[in-house]
């Protein structure tokens, strides 16, 4: 969709996606004329937030509701998204919608310098930001209403779990079986019946979508997988041993170093904003052979993690929430006075504990950010003094805490379930996703992100999610059997890079690194200094580590040559 001006509310008129009513009236309207219709019909019977906090799948509409005020909103995960300027208009004001914030920006704008900032702090930018200065993008499961002077920007749906699951609590056997049912239902539903197929790295949650589309379709679904020649990155092994299981028509490809040399700048480009995740390289070539083979559509497995508590860290955050528990008088007369100097962060035998203190005593959700690179790196060592002065530096932060605190629950697992809902899968996982497969000409659908599926895991009890320290266990135990053991098993990886490892060993890539920290050295954004020392020094000495680094400033500098070229900090 390219930038729509909207001069006249009337002209609004937009539905975007795959949306799932629940009235079965309005089923029959998208059915005989289409989504636009059974979106203007429903905002007849309900307000606004009502009837959007009951649609599911994968949506954006844009129109102009009965009483002349205009609508924006997008689904709960935004995997489908809409961005928008308000502009002046003589005495009323104007709203400019399109799915993408570059197809929003006008000649002179910049670049939003505290989106670069929070870009370097996540790795992506999170709505409603964008690199674009005065342009916005609408978060997950929010809408707009545009009264022709203020735009009103509220959440219509906000996560609501049953910490303890509902009142007459299901037996496991019960859970299981509708747990399989609704993953059976949500694949069928999303799968392109001329051709199934999906994405298959060897984990759990895509070797369950894969085995799913098997037993929904009856068909022999296509699934693509990627490798790297590079030891502890590489999974084909589980791909193979799914694909085996569930007998797919599989397809592999190794990512080479020549691969990124050639299309680091066309992936960033594609972007409407800098987007530094290293997974998107691996995706888009895994979209790109998928393409080849006459896939239209293809099926992605994210959204298992979060749903049902797969993520080492959630594990992490109960070791550490012990702490809370230990007596105060026992942690500033003792705990605290010895392990929380200096001295004990240096003696090998108190090392430990006294990281485990020091992390401990941080609350929530800032706890999470112990190991983020930027800080750990050093902001007054990366960043240049003008740059710094220009940004808020704690608004990453604000922000993370009001979602922190949005989430209605009482479990700690949940919150930080439904906090990664927004800043894993909406502002990072799905968005590498999305728009890797937009460049290679694909459609895609997140089965394991269908509303019966999500509405599934609120009421489940969250001891079925972490059991003790044993990630996503009702998931696994509801898929013994139909799993292989060896991936139920298996420990998380995913499709990370070894771009720090490569730029070692390839001259063309290392070269394309230094050429592109160069460049971004004369845009007075990161100190030169930093640079140099982080390419000829930090690199080679650890470079999984530091690679993580040179990648999201590659990556930005990439970005910032095709779209914003002369941009430099004043």
């Amino acid at each position: 969709m390219s930038a729509a001006t909207l001069a006249e509310p009337a002209t609004l008129a937009l539905a975007l996606g795959r949306p799932q009513f629940a009235d079965q009236a309005l089923q029959a309207i998208q059915a005989r004329d289409g989504d636009l219709a059974a979106w203007q019909a429903a905002f007849t019977q309900a307000d606004p937030a009502t009837v959007l906090a009951r649609v599911g799948g994968d949506f954006a509409v844009a129109l102009t509701l009965p009483d002349g005020r205009q609508l924006l909103a997008v689904d709960r995960f935004a995997i489908r998204t809409l961005c928008y300027r308000v502009e002046a208009a003589g005495e009323r004001s104007m709203l400019r919608v399109a799915e993408q914030a570059d197809a929003l920006a006008a000649p002179g704008d910049g670049v939003n310098r505290q989106a670069v900032f929070d870009y370097l702090y996540f790795h992506a930018i999170p709505s409603p930001g964008t690199a674009h200065a005065g342009v916005l993008r609408l978060p997950p499961a929010h809408c707009l209403v545009f009264d022709g002077r203020n735009a009103t920007v509220t959440p219509y749906w906000v996560p609501t779990f049953q910490d303890k699951g509902p009142p007459q609590r299901a037996s496991f056997e019960q859970l299981r079986d509708e747990f399989r049912r609704l993953l059976r239902d949500a694949v069928a539903a999303t799968a392109d019946p001329a051709r199934p197929a999906s994405f298959l790295s060897g984990g759990t949650d895509s070797s369950t979508v894969a085995g799913m589309l098997r037993e929904a379709t009856g068909q022999k679904p296509a699934t693509f997988s990627i490798g790297f020649d590079a030891e502890g990155y590489d999974e084909m092994a589980f791909a193979r041993i799914a694909a085996q299981r569930f007998d797919t028509e599989h397809h592999e490809y190794y990512v080479t170093p020549d691969d990124l040399v050639r299309s680091m700048p066309e992936v960033a480009a594609g972007y409407d904003q800098p987007f530094g995740n290293s997974s998107a390289l691996p995706a888009y070539f895994c979209a790109l052979m998928a393409k080849r083979e006459g896939v239209r559509r293809i099926l992605a497995g994210d959204g298992g993690d979060e749903l049902f508590g797969g993520n080492l860290r959630y594990a992490k955050q109960r070791v550490f929430n012990v702490y809370d528990h230990v007596p105060g008088a026992l942690r500033s007369a003792l705990l605290e006075p010895v392990l929380g100097t200096r001295a004990a962060r240096q003696l090998p035998l108190l090392r430990k504990a006294a990281s485990y203190v020091e992390q401990a005593r941080e609350p929530l959700p800032q706890r999470l950010e112990t190991y983020n690179l930027l800080l750990r790196l050093g902001l007054a060592d990366v960043l240049t003094p003008a740059f710094r002065a220009q940004v808020d530096e704690q608004g990453p932060l604000k922000a993370q805490q009001a979602v922190w605190q949005q989430a209605r629950t009482g479990s700690l697992l949940n919150r930080q379930l439904a906090f990664d809902w927004r800043y894993t899968l909406a502002e990072t996982d799905l968005p590498k996703v999305c728009g890797t497969t937009r460049l290679a000409g694909l459609d895609v659908a997140f089965p394991m992100l269908d509303a019966r599926l999500v509405d599934f895991s609120l009421r489940l009890p969250a001891d079925a999610k972490l059991k003790g320290l044993k990630l996503r266990w009702f998931f696994k135990e509801a898929l013994r059997g139909f799993l292989p053991d060896e991936i139920i098993t298996k420990k998380k990886q995913g499709f990370g890079l070894p771009f720090g490892v490569w730029t070692q060993r390839h001259a063309g890539l290392k070269a394309m690194a230094a050429d592109a920290l160069g460049s971004l050295s004369t845009r007075n954004l990161v100190r030169p200094p930093f640079l140099d020392a982080l390419l000829n020094q930090r690199l080679p000495e650890h470079p999984g580590y530091y690679g993580e680094m040179v990648w999201i400033l590659t990556m930005l500098e990439l970005w910032l040559r095709a779209h914003a070229p002369q941009w430099r900090i004043e």
